[in-house]
């Protein structure tokens, strides 16, 4: 096959200085091996320092421009004329879209990726930049790899926190409502029936979780051999762990609130007793309310006195004055009238405190009323703290699973509140932090934990009160600070070592979709194994030598490639912008993903191949890298 363009370079160009940009150029170097110049604002701001370090490794290939901005003259020097890709990370939008639109002049061949905040604006700056592929007559597979990919920090976070909370550890993989993730099986275990493909055999000091930020990097015989033959996997799986493609589950729309069958008036009486009446019992209302009685009781002792009569008109009488519903006591006696005036000033300083008293008892009881506290039977399920704008499309994905939720939010007004009592999802309109609250929403018999607040202090307050309530929970938390997120990880592991405990984050978790993106839209996610990598592609097999006419198990070929699944090229489509290792979608289902060994791949078909770096590059060019190479 021949690359898009020819002989176009494989140099990529990065604007951005704060976590994503660092975290692109070390995936694009140390994973996928890949000569980066990165375009900085300053050397002394933001992840600049850290960006510099990769400069200054010999080994490394990432240079480094320094420019306020990025007009044209900053792009030319970048390089973006005879770039392959452009990562646009800014966290401005105008700024990025200003640069992408010069990028497409200066390059009409570059894969531009840009980060967006506004994503409906995002939508329409992706359809007017492809239109310039189409304006070179580009209208088969080779324009995917010039096209123009948006990506959010929230569509690239959501996806892997889903999988996280849901299966634990592992890579995910989605694909038209299936799930799948990368597995690591320890040594003499024998293959589990979810697994459908050996990834790599993993080092003998491999960590539990080999994608982690401390996992080892062993080379040679005993280190970790990716896509290992079948002799290989069998000899080593009793003395070294190894790494699955399991299928996990089959997703399925989210499931509509169901009617109790016993009757609407049952569904009352439960309601009604779920119903937060002690709010009217709180120390606020109990306080006022006590101090009008005994004003009311004082007046009305001193009004038997002024004017005898009956008990009732003693009191009756004050309260008509402290309400001010009373008549004038202009023909009464001097006593009555100086009561009256008593009573009138005493309503005016006391009615504002019952007021707003009762005013925030009855919005105490509103926020609490349309909550739905848990069932006390629930077990195995997730606590979602927080229903932000990712928390909202957490909560989404989730109940897109068989998984039961249990959602804490304290602002009522948040943007996920409506969603989840569309799916009668159990709410707690309460603080995650106040004593208490966590134990309602049944920590302890839960799972797992996600804790998607915007304050990083309160979203590790939270998780270490929920270790203490139950110290097996799963937890997984966003943080957006790139270093703590990685201290926070090694310290809970540390403390809590048969517990998981997974912090990622933004910058982490957008960093792999956006450096698939970048190595064009055949790329259909990335997988981090130990100190390499793994690459998931969509080939078609028309024309290709390796691949055509041959069988699933002959077009095999160790330590490079390993057919997946296989396909109709006209009825899985080509790969959509949002093809991601957290989301990977295909525009229509047709894959087999249990293909036998022995079938014929023929020119209509297409395959879902994994790869390592040396694989993807002969798979996609038909030339051989170097051997040399230590990135092959």
């Amino acid at each position: 096959m021949s690359t898009p363009f020819g002989e176009r370079s494989q140099h990529m160009v990065i604007c951005g200085d704060d976590g994503l940009a660092h975290r692109l150029a070390v995936t694009l170097d140390a994973v996928c091996g890949e000569a980066v110049t990165v375009v900085l604002p300053s050397r002394r701001e933001g992840h600049a320092p850290e960006i510099a370090v990769l400069h200054r490794d010999p080994q490394s290939p990432v240079e480094l421009l320094v420019a306020a901005r990025p007009d044209e003259q900053t792009l030319r020097a970048a390089g973006v004329e005879r770039a392959a890709a452009l990562a646009l990370a800014y966290r401005d939008d105008q700024v990025n879209v200003t640069a992408a639109l010069l990028a497409r002049t200066l390059n009409p061949a570059i894969r531009l990726v840009i980060r967006m905040y506004n994503r409906e604006r995002g939508e329409h700056l992706e359809r007017l930049l492809d239109r310039a592929v189409s304006a070179l007559g580009r209208t088969d597979d080779t324009a995917l790899d010039m096209s123009t990919t948006v990506l959010s920090d929230t569509d690239t976070a959501v996806p892997e926190l889903v999988a996280a909370a849901a299966v634990g550890q592992g890579d995910p993989l989605q694909v038209e409502g299936q799930v799948f993730r990368g597995v690591v099986r320890p040594a003499r275990t024998p293959p589990q029936s979810a697994d459908l493909a050996t990834l790599a055999v993993l080092s003998g000091a491999h960590q539990d979780d080999p994608a982690s930020e401390d996992s080892p990097e062993t080379p040679g015989e005993e280190g970790t051999q990716l896509l290992p033959d079948t002799a290989t996997s069998y000899h080593r799986q009793f003395t070294h762990g190894r790494l699955m493609l399991e299928e996990v589950t089959h997703h399925h729309p989210p499931e509509a609130p169901t009617r109790d069958r016993r009757g609407y008036g049952a569904w009352l009486r439960d309601r009604l007793a779920h119903l937060p009446w002690k709010v009217f019992l709180s120390h606020e209302i109990l306080a006022v309310f006590g101090a009008l009685a005994a004003i009311v009781l004082v007046l009305a002792a001193a009004t038997a006195l002024a004017e005898p009569g009956p008990l009732w008109k003693s009191v009756y009488l004050p309260l008509l004055d402290i309400f001010t519903m009373g008549d004038p006591a202009t023909d009464e006696s001097p006593a009555r009238r100086v009561l009256q005036l008593i009573a009138g000033f005493v309503g005016l300083a006391v009615l504002p405190l019952v007021v707003a008293a009762t005013m925030n008892a009855t919005e105490a009881f509103r926020k609490a009323s349309v909550g739905h506290p848990p069932a006390e039977d629930l077990r195995d399920h997730i606590v979602l703290v927080g229903l932000g704008k990712v928390g909202t499309r957490v909560l989404a994905q989730l109940r897109t699973t068989a998984h039961q939720v249990v959602v804490i939010e304290r602002d009522p007004h948040a943007r996920g509140v409506a969603l989840a009592r569309e799916l009668g999802v159990p709410l707690l309109l309460e603080d995650a932090g106040a004593p208490g609250v966590l134990d309602r929403a049944r920590i302890r018999q839960s799972k797992s934990l996600l804790v998607l607040t915007r304050d990083d202090g309160e979203n590790l307050d939270i998780v270490m009160a929920a270790r203490e309530g139950n110290p097996q929970v799963r937890v997984v938390m966003r943080l957006h600070d790139d270093d703590f997120a990685a201290t926070v990880s090694r310290t809970m592991r540390a403390s809590y070592p048969d517990a998981t405990t997974r912090s990622r984050s933004v910058s982490a978790l957008a960093a792999l979709p956006f450096a698939a993106a970048m190595m064009g839209r055949h790329v259909l996610g990335i997988m981090p194994v130990e100190r390499g990598s793994l690459l998931f592609t969509t080939v078609d097999v028309a024309g290709h030598p390796e691949l055509e006419g041959h069988s699933v198990h002959q077009a095999f070929r160790e330590n490079e490639w390993r057919v997946l699944a296989v396909g109709s090229a006209a009825e899985t489509g080509s790969p959509g912008p949002t093809d991601t290792l957290g989301s990977l979608r295909l525009d229509r289902p047709g894959f087999d993903w249990r293909p036998s060994h022995g079938r014929i791949l023929r020119a209509g078909d297409r395959v879902v191949v994994v790869s390592t770096r040396r694989g993807l590059d002969f798979l996609m060019t038909g030339v051989q890298p170097h051997p040399a190479d230590p990135r092959a």
